[in-house]
């Protein structure tokens, strides 16, 4: 099989396929033309972030099976086009897990202690010993925001130092916090007032985009802030001024909403920020251990193995994908609306069948439904990773099966808890390729799962319905669908509304304040 590498990666994993019988070909920062013509006959690229994998590269390589990026970033690979090409896309995220926590870690010291700053007046002949007072960590409290592996390395490596730890991520369970000693709570503000050093954890996605900004900057009052994860995530200018205003003690930053970061960044004007150009993944340990690890995968890929860390569709045999195809996305779209109905930090995630799907391998069908438990944590998450990154945050999956259903052939059902309270969220297909949301706790309904939900509980008292419609028509808002379902005659109901968009928060505030609204939740299912 022919590899090609277009972006250099350690001589330990090109040795490794070589070592396997594969024809390696290097093409170092080839693109354009040059890219299409050099991956037309490979089998199998290896890129790094230099090469852009774009839909006109799988259009040029009809022989292309695998692309490998040795590392955990996958922005500059159309993953969409992969898949339609039927290319399998793998990443190698546990190699740089170590560099990237004990740079964090590295980081959290300098700021604290100045160490660059000292460093570069004493180079410039200046013994300025009474101008610097460190601080020291322990017996303070650090908080992790985004508490997956990196996370839960430098939480280990500070509390092993001295440190109290908090965290915020909704996608962690408390169980898997007490195990590092951590305090979990239930929002980002929380977790910055408590903190006197805060070290950023998370991907780059819509929810944590300019996630921390001014007024979140003000709760950290004389913290630190430390950021080797993803630029964007935090309001630079805003750092910036927090900084040098004395708001904050000090920054240090590896990452950056543009890179290379631009010489008239405000982040460079102030003494007691520290910039760091993406080192983080930046040792001979982690080099070595992305570029072996995506090496495996491209042989495995090669010898029809399962891909340990595909990032698209998995592969199924054709009997399978005929039988529960038609059940993937619909238990994707069942977890997205029960963790956004849940809205809690969810320790439990139970899938269960009924009628003629509990007769087939359901696998990769559990494995869909976490996808869309997972898919507003993670950008890479998918039916491959999904169960791993639930045994990660220490979150219990639970599959079972009935022969028996209610009034349909087949049933799925999603539900999600924190070991007291849950949500459920029951599907089926009609005719196979129409699906519907049949159930939400104990209310039947059978709701189109599109777009833009807004999902109510109300009272079932008459007029509510009408004042929804009203609310939603005042603020120009088109209901394409409206689905109800009661418990009771004058008890509790709950009814899906089907939006043209999404409705601003002033509107579900609106309808909340209404005393026969019990709750009012939006429902992005991002499939517009």
């Amino acid at each position: 099989m022919k590899v090609l590498v277009t972006d250099p990666i350690a001589d330990a994993g090109l040795t490794r396929l070589r070592e396997a019988g594969h024809d390696v070909e290097t093409a170092y920062e080839v693109e354009g033309d040059a890219l299409l013509d050099a991956v037309a006959d490979a089998n199998a690229l290896i890129v790094r972030s230099g090469t852009e994998v774009t839909e006109e590269v799988f259009a040029a390589a009809p022989d292309l099976i695998i692309v490998g990026r040795a590392g955990i970033g996958v922005d500059n690979i159309d993953i969409d086009a992969a898949t339609d090409h039927g290319v399998i896309v793998a990443n190698a995220p546990e190699g740089n897990v170590r560099a990237a926590a004990e740079h964090s870690v590295a980081m959290a010291f300098a700021t604290a202690r100045s160490i660059p700053q000292a460093h570069d007046r004493l180079k410039s002949g200046e013994w300025a010993k009474g101008e610097f007072l460190g601080t020291e960590v322990n017996n303070k409290t650090l908080g992790v925001v985004g508490f997956g592996r990196v996370g839960q390395q430098v939480a280990k490596r500070l509390g092993g130092l001295g440190m109290d730890i908090v965290t915020f991520d909704p996608y962690i369970s408390q169980e898997r916090a007490d195990q590092f000693g951590a305090e979990l709570v239930d929002d980002l503000e929380d977790c910055l007032a408590k903190s006197d050093f805060i070290t950023i954890h998370t991907p780059l996605t819509p929810e944590t985009e300019n996630m921390i900004g001014e007024d979140e900057l003000a709760l950290l009052d004389g913290g630190y802030v430390v950021n080797c994860a993803r630029g964007g995530i935090i309001d630079e200018p805003a750092l910036a001024e927090a900084v040098e205003d004395g708001v904050l003690k000090g920054a240090a930053l590896d990452v950056f909403g543009e890179e290379p970061l631009p010489d008239d960044s405000p982040l460079l004007d102030v003494d007691d920020i520290i910039v760091t150009p993406h080192l983080g993944a930046s040792t001979e340990a982690a080099q070595e251990n992305v570029a072996t690890s995506t090496a495996d995968q491209i042989i495995a890929a090669a010898n029809g193995q399962p891909v340990a860390n595909a990032l698209n569709a998995p592969s199924l045999d054709e009997a399978t994908f005929k039988q529960v195809g038609p059940y993937l996305d619909l238990a994707d779209t069942a977890g997205r609306i029960a963790v956004q109905l849940f809205g809690g930090h969810m320790s439990e995630v139970q899938v269960t069948y009924a009628g003629d799907i509990a007769e087939e391998d359901v696998e990769y069908v559990t494995a869909s439904a976490l996808k869309g438990v997972f898919a507003s944590s993670d950008l890479q998450v998918n039916a491959v990773n999904a169960p791993q990154i639930a045994k990660d945050r220490g979150i219990d999956v639970t599959e079972s099966k009935t022969r028996t259903s209610e009034d349909y052939q087949s049933l799925i059902t999603v539900t999600v808890s924190d070991g007291e309270e849950s949500v459920s969220v029951c599907g089926t297909q009609f005719g196979g390729e129409e699906p519907r949301i049949v159930r939400i706790d104990d209310h039947r309904i059978e709701a189109v799962p599109h777009g833009h939900m807004l999902v109510v509980r109300n009272r079932d008292e008459p007029g509510t319905i009408g004042f929804i419609g009203t609310v939603l028509g005042e603020a120009d808002i088109n209901i394409a669908g409206m689905f109800n379902g009661r418990e009771t005659i004058g008890g509790e109901a709950l009814s899906v509304y089907n939006l043209d968009e999404q409705p601003p928060q002033d509107i579900i505030e609106r309808l909340n304040d209404d005393s026969r609204i019990i709750e009012t939740t939006y429902v992005e299912l991002g499939d517009e």
